[in-house]
Parts: structure tokens; C-alpha cells; sequence
């Protein structure tokens, strides 16, 4: 006899998806690997969450059935940029109004809060300041906000003196126009000098001219200095994929520091990310801004060109080519004879394949002599000129979303590269292979901190599996998730499968027991967030030996998951082992808590300092460049 069910807000046991290649239903589905006689009874465990009941009736067994649901991910927006409004000229200070000390918050510099008095550059005395009720000056918010307040509160000047333009004025000009060598875009902070461009002798016309560039000038530096440390633009807006808080920064302490500042030029180039990957990408930007792109003639092997050990091609000429063009001096060496050889022909001989192999392994790829997607890519150069400078932009923009310092110990998993490294005592340790979600299944972009180990751990299904490759089997067959060991629970109460009504899922919890065929393997590392993603291990080996590894519903498995949670722990591989060898679903916590960046970096620099270049697996650096673009017309009044 069929028992009730309840309805509910499903707080499903905490879990990140795991990934597998959807399948059609009535085909083998994601879980149909994990084969295995029914489990036997185990006694009743309390499930992750709360549930609130109320009950419900079964649904008329006549009525027809109810067409099955879906649960999808976040989607990406047209991107809203930040509007520009006018700087109210009328909170400006008065010529008749005191000079005043105002104490003003320091954090960048020295963390406390310090009483420092107003500069007063401009010697010639108060009247030009009359001339500021007629400045016409747009900003973004919260510049034109901190504009407003200091000149409120200050007398003086920071760009004019008595001469008209200072040189710290032209100091920062030389900066801003050097934006670019930072990934921003100097159009953003550009300023006319009004030395160069005044016309009118008229002293009331100068120093209303002044007036306008001095608000200018402090519009500009300030939009800079939030730009350089934050970005340009908020990431949350693009996709839900994304999760950041945005950072705020304190532009009133930034214009003070900016005024007292005896080298502003190196005040605003400190304002940019410091660390060692920012400045690796940096300098990769000038080095391909140095150089002209067109220099060196790219060999192209015909995009979707495959060709396998014994094949006919005639693109193997270009295949040979490139590796004679990219190829290391050692592989030539030890190739020598081969290459020599090489006649252009069409067969792919057994030699041929070997130096196809050690071309792959010195990339980086699986080294199995196939010649598709991958191999394509690093044998036609990878990226153009170009597109390599628009994915260190990107990137440099995004690691201003992140900590100024990433701390001394922590994991960067960067996605594109399908690569997880830990880092400790500021050096990456070691790094290996993940698999990330597919492009249906993204992996989210955040930051977080590593807190547990869980050994020989259950897998929560999540819902989006539970409804969209779950439910349409189990509406044919109840018994599915029985037969496979699976322990379900309605409200709370555990019951077999066949005994829940599946024509509503809001009520059901659905875990996997520990065990050899568990989707999560002997352990998954968590750092607890909104998306439930982690990392695990996993009994599909199998995708670690593919380029391409965007596989999973977007959780973390890694290819050596004792070795990571070894270096979590500050344990050794062994005692990890004795960990599992108990058989026991049990939690270890970290000895501290230390930051995990789950990432996502077309560029980025390896531990040798050098940029390599990864595919925009999930498209985000074209809605990316889409935001870039939206807010540039805002700024310049195209939008």
C-alpha cells in the first residue's frame, strides 16, 4: 500500500553536482555506472536539512500525469553598466567659508583613523573657488559622492596652484594615460589640459577653465583608483554563475591620500593588484604589445581536422610544420632524423605518431598521437595576437575581484585550465588535473575557505539531478533507486522508492551510502557555500584522461584527491588512508580555515612566471567583453 506524502520546501542534503553526460531517458542514464546489489538494511540516519510538512494527497490516478519538471542553472544578462550622473557643483564650499581639518579615514595607508589638514596649493587665495558653482562634471556614483565631500570640507586645491596647472596635475595625467599598460582603457580617464587649449586671456574665463579641470582631474583619478581595485564592472550582473562581493572602496581617503601624495603616479599605479599572477599578466601585456603580431607567419591546421595513427591526411604537412615552427630545441633534437625525413606526405606512419605524442606531452595533452580539437589549437599557436591581449585584459580585470593578496596558503582551481594547485608559504606546492561542469552544469566563479575533510562520505543528490535524470525513470519505474542502493526519505521518514508517489519531488530526499561505487569516491573537501560545490573524489577515472574536462554538474573531482586532502589536513597520504581504511562516514576538520579560489582565467601565469593561454570553455569572456563594452558607451555618453 502506497503511503502519503508531504509537501515541502526540499532542503536537499548538502551536495554539489557531479558530472556526467546526460542521456536521453529510457537510455543508461548519469547513474546507471553505479551497479550493485540492493543495500542491506542500515539503520536509520538522520538526513542533511530541514523539512516542514504538511500532507498531501496522492493525485487522482486517473487524472493524467504531470508533465515532468526541469531545473535549470543561472542564465547571463544583458549587461546593465553604472550610469554617470552630474557632480552637484552647489555642496562645493564656498569662497567665504573657513579652511577646516577634517578627519578623514586612512586604511589603505596605515589602517588608523588620522587628523590631517586640508591642502591649500592654490596660493593666489579663495576667488577662484567661486568660479566652481559652473563646473559641468559627470562621474560615476559614488566618485561624484566622494567629490561632493571633500570639496565640502576643503579649501583648498589639489590640482591648480597659483601658476594654474601643478605638476602633480601632469604627474597624474602621465599616469592615467598609461592606464593601459594595466588592462584599463585610458579613454576612461582622459582629461585636456587647459594650459594647452585656453583661448581666452580673459583671467574670469581661466579660472573658470581651471575650476572645470580641477573637478575633471579628480573625477578622473578617483574613477581610476575604483576601477584599478575593484574593476570595472560588477560581475554579479553578467550570470548568477558569477558570486561576488563587490569590494567598496573609500574614495574620501583616496583624494586625501592623493592630495598629500609626493609621487602620484605611484600612488595610482599601487592602487592595481600587486601580486605575483597580476604582475606576470601584466608584464605578458607589454611584452605582446612590444612586439608586432603579424611578425611571425602562423601554420593553421584546418579546424576540425582528426587524424589518427595509420590515417591518410593531407593536413599531416601542416601537422609537421607546426611542430617544426612551436617545438622545443629538444624535441627537434630528439626528433632530428624524422623531421628530416619528412617528405610531406599524407601517411601517418608510426614515426610520424611518435613525434605527434612527444609534441602533445610537451603541451601539456594526453600524448596518444590522436590529432583533433586539442592538439588543432596548439599546433596552429593557440590564441592570434590579439586574442591573446583581450584574455590578459580579462583577466587582469577579474583579478581585481579577488583579495589584493590571495594569502600564503591557499587552492586555485582555474577552470579553463581544468587544474587545481595548492599553495603554501606564497609557492604553488603542486597541481593536478579536475574536472569542472559542462557547459549545461557551469561551475560557479567565487572565493570561499576550505573547512572539512568528510571521508567515505554520502552523496546527497542534488534536485537538479534528482528532476531532470532521476524522476523521468523513476516515473516508469519506482524500484530504479532501490535496485541501486540509494536510501530515499520522504519528510524526513525513510521508505523505499517504490513506496513514494513520483509525481512530485518536493518533499524527497535522495542519498548514496558510502562505498566503492559512491559518485563521490573515499572523500570530498568542503568549503560550505550556496551553490554546494566542493571537491571529491570520483570512481570515474576514466574523464582525467581527456584535453577537454568540463564534465560534471559543477562540483570539483579531482585526479588525486588524497593528495589534496593530505595538504588540507597537514597530514601525510598515509594517515589520509588509515582516515578511510575505517569504513565510517566521518569529518575531519582543517586546522584552519584558508581560502579556496574557485576560478575562471583564460590566462594565467603557471609557477614559472609564464602566461598560458586556455578555450573559453563556457563563453564568459565574450559576455565579459560585452559588460566591458557596455560600460565604456556609458562613460562616454554612447549608451
Amino acid at each position: 500500500m502506497k503511503m502519503k506524502t508531504t509537501t515541502a520546501i526540499v532542503a536537499l542534503a548538502v551536495a554539489g553536482a557531479i558530472g556526467m553526460s546526460s542521456a536521453p531517458v529510457g537510455a543508461a542514464t548519469l547513474l546507471d555506472f553505479l551497479k550493485g546489489n540492493k543495500a542491506a538494511q542500515r539503520p536509520q540516519q538522520p538526513f542533511a536539512g530541514s523539512l516542514d510538512d504538511d500532507t498531501s494527497a496522492f493525485p487522482d490516478p486517473a487524472a493524467p500525469a504531470r508533465p515532468l519538471p526541469k531545473v535549470t542553472g543561472p542564465t547571463y544578462n544583458v549587461y546593465k553598466a553604472d550610469a554617470l550622473r552630474w557632480i552637484a557643483a552647489s555642496k562645493f564650499a564656498s569662497s567665504s567659508q573657513s579652511a577646516s581639518a577634517a578627519a578623514i579615514e586612512q586604511p589603505e595607508a596605515t589602517g588608523s583613523i588620522q587628523t590631517i589638514s586640508a591642502p591649500a596649493s592654490f596660493d593666489a587665495g579663495a576667488e577662484p573657488r567661486a568660479f566652481m558653482a559652473d563646473v559641468k562634471v559627470k562621474a560615476p556614483s559614488e566618485v561624484a559622492t566622494a567629490i561632493e565631500k571633500y570639496y565640502a570640507t576643503h579649501q583648498g586645491l589639489v590640482w591648480v596652484d597659483a601658476n594654474g596647472v601643478s605638476q602633480k596635475a601632469r604627474d597624474a595625467m602621465a599616469a592615467l594615460a598609461d592606464a593601459g599598460a594595466d588592462g584599463l582603457d585610458p579613454a576612461d580617464y582622459a582629461v585636456t589640459d587647459p594650459d594647452g587649449a585656453m583661448t581666452d586671456a580673459d583671467p574670469a574665463a581661466r579660472q573658470k577653465q581651471l575650476m572645470q579641470f580641477e573637478i575633471e582631474m579628480s573625477a578622473a583619478v578617483l574613477t581610476y583608483v575604483q576601477d584599478a581595485q575593484r574593476g570595472r564592472i560588477d560581475p554579479n550582473r553578467i550570470s548568477g554563475y558569477y558570486d561576488f562581493k563587490r569590494k567598496t572602496i573609500n574614495l574620501d581617503a583616496a583624494l586625501t591620500n592623493v592630495a598629500l601624495s609626493g609621487d602620484v603616479k605611484a600612488y595610482l599605479v599601487s592602487r592595481n593588484p600587486q601580486n605575483a599572477q597580476y604582475q606576470a599578466l601584466k608584464a605578458e601585456l607589454a611584452r605582446l604589445k612590444a612586439v608586432d603580431g603579424e611578425q611571425e607567419a602562423r601554420v593553421d591546421v584546418a579546424p576540425g581536422t582528426l587524424i589518427k595513427p595509420g590515417d591518410v591526411n593531407p593536413e599531416l604537412a601542416n601537422v609537421v610544420a607546426a611542430i617544426r615552427q612551436r617545438g622545443s630545441d629538444k624535441l627537434k633534437l630528439d626528433h632530428s632524423l624524422t623531421l628530416a625525413s619528412y617528405q610531406g606526405g599524407a601517411d601517418y606512419a608510426p614515426e610520424i605518431v611518435e613525434l605527434v605524442k612527444a609534441y602533445q606531452t610537451e603541451n601539456g595533452l594526453k600524448g596518444d598521437g590522436v590529432v583533433g580539437r586539442g592538439t588543432v589549437r596548439v599546433l596552429s599557436g593557440g590564441d592570434s595576437h590579439s586574442a591573446k591581449i583581450n584574455k590578459l585584459v580579462v583577466a587582469m580585470e577579474q583579478m581585481r575581484w579577488l583579495p589584493k593578496d590571495l594569502g600564503p596558503r591557499f587552492v586555485f582551481i582555474n577552470q579553463p585550465a581544468f587544474k587545481a594547485y595548492y599553495y603554501n608559504e606564497g609557492r604553488e606546492q603542486f597541481e593536478m588535473k579536475v574536472v569542472v561542469g559542462s557547459k549545461a552544469n557551469q561551475t560557479y566563479f567565487f572565493q570561499d575557505e576550505i573547512e572539512v575533510v568528510e571521508f567515505n562520505p554520502y552523496w546527497g543528490v542534488p534536485r537538479s539531478i534528482i528532476v531532470n535524470e532521476m524522476l523521468p525513470k523513476l516515473r516508469q519505474d519506482p524500484s530504479y533507486l532501490d535496485r541501486l542502493g540509494y536510501e530515499t526519505s520522504v519528510g524526513g521518514q525513510q521508505m523505499s522508492s517504490t513506496d513514494i508517489d513520483w509525481s512530485t519531488t518536493d518533499s524527497v530526499d535522495v542519498r548514496q551510502p558510502p562505498g566503492s561505487d559512491n559518485a563521490l569516491g573515499q572523500l570530498k573537501i568542503m568549503f560550505p557555500n550556496s551553490h554546494a560545490i566542493y571537491m571529491h573524489d570520483t570512481p570515474q577515472k576514466k574523464f582525467f584522461g581527456r584535453d577537454m574536462r568540463a564534465l560534471s554538474h559543477g562540483c570539483v573531482r579531482l585526479v588525486d584527491p588524497k593528495k589534496m586532502a593530505a595538504a588540507v589536513l597537514n597530514m601525510s597520504v598515509a594517515d589520509v588512508d588509515q582516515q578511510i581504511a575505517t569504513g565510517k562516514n566521518h569529518q575531519v576538520k582543517a586546522p584552519e580555515k584558508f581560502p579556496v579560489y574557485v576560478s575562471y582565467f583564460t590566462a594565467f601565469p603557471n609557477k614559472d612566471g609564464a602566461v598560458e593561454y586556455f578555450d573559453d570553455v563556457y563563453d564568459r569572456d565574450m559576455y565579459l567583453g560585452r559588460a566591458l563594452e557596455a560600460t565604456r558607451k556609458a562613460r562616454h555618453g554612447q549608451g
